[in-house]
Parts: C-alpha cells; sequence; structure tokens
C-alpha cells in the first residue's frame, strides 16, 4: 500500500542567491577599476600637419599671448575681460558677412583665455570658429 500522495512539485529556481553573487561582482569591479588620470597626458600644442588653405574667406584673427593679453586683427584690446572682447568682435565684424573667427593662441596660453574668446564670439553670433596652428618642426616630438 502507498500512502503516499502522488507529488506534483515543480522544481523552483531560487533567484535571490543569483542576485546577491551577482552585486557583489558589480562591487568588485567598481571597487577594482582604475580611472584614468587626466593630469598624466602629454600634450603637446599646437601644431598640425595640415594643407594650406587655397582661397581666404573673410576672417577675423584673434590673437591670445600667453599671459592672456588679446589682439584682434592686429589691434591690442583693452581689457582681458569678455565684454571687451566681445565688443572689439563687433567692430571687427562690422561690413563682414559670416566672417572665420581664427583664434591663434600661444602654446602656453591658459585653457580660459581661449574660452573667453569662444564665449565673446557666441556673444556677438559668430559662430564659424577654427584654430590656427604651426607645422611641426623637423626636430620636434610632436605627431600629426
Amino acid at each position: 500500500m502507498n500512502f503516499r500522495g502522488s507529488s506534483s512539485d515543480e522544481p523552483e529556481i531560487n533567484l535571490i542567491p543569483f542576485i546577491d553573487v551577482l552585486l557583489v561582482i558589480l562591487i568588485f569591479l567598481m571597487l577594482s577599476t582604475t580611472y584614468a588620470k587626466f593630469t598624466e597626458l602629454q600634450v603637446n600644442l599646437p601644431s598640425a600637419a595640415a594643407d594650406p588653405v587655397k582661397d581666404r574667406p573673410a576672417q577675423i584673427v584673434v590673437a591670445v599671448s600667453a599671459d592672456g593679453r588679446y589682439a584682434v586683427d592686429g589691434q591690442s584690446v583693452d581689457g582681458r575681460n569678455v565684454e571687451a572682447l566681445a565688443a572689439a568682435l563687433q567692430k571687427a565684424e562690422s561690413g563682414q558677412d559670416q566672417p572665420f573667427i581664427v583664434i591663434s593662441a600661444d602654446a602656453t596660453a591658459a585653457h580660459q583665455s581661449v574660452i573667453n574668446v569662444l564665449d565673446a564670439a557666441r556673444r556677438v553670433g559668430l559662430n564659424r570658429i577654427t584654430f590656427a596652428a604651426q607645422l611641426p618642426s623637423p626636430g620636434s616630438n610632436a605627431q600629426p
């Protein structure tokens, strides 16, 4: 005689231990990942090996010196703030149809000085911007 009833228990898959293991693996990977440090980058600026421009459209050349002074089309800008630079760009832009802004910054110029030029150009409404660079010298270690 069989006193046991028919057992129709279906096997269950318990997901909680699986989730626990995946969580531990995720935490381990997050803690063991090394992140790149931007201070370790070796950057040599500015030099570029590009073809020279054949035709010259209307352009405004903005020079940025190493100590943060500006010159727009060869004329020195009084002051080092964005408002003075925007006024100089507005004056240089008058009479030209959508000129290019050529930023010719010293290789050791502060990043903020170049950002000020970009901000001043945006305020004036000039959105065609390019950067000037020189060809690398034959003995330099800059790569094209």
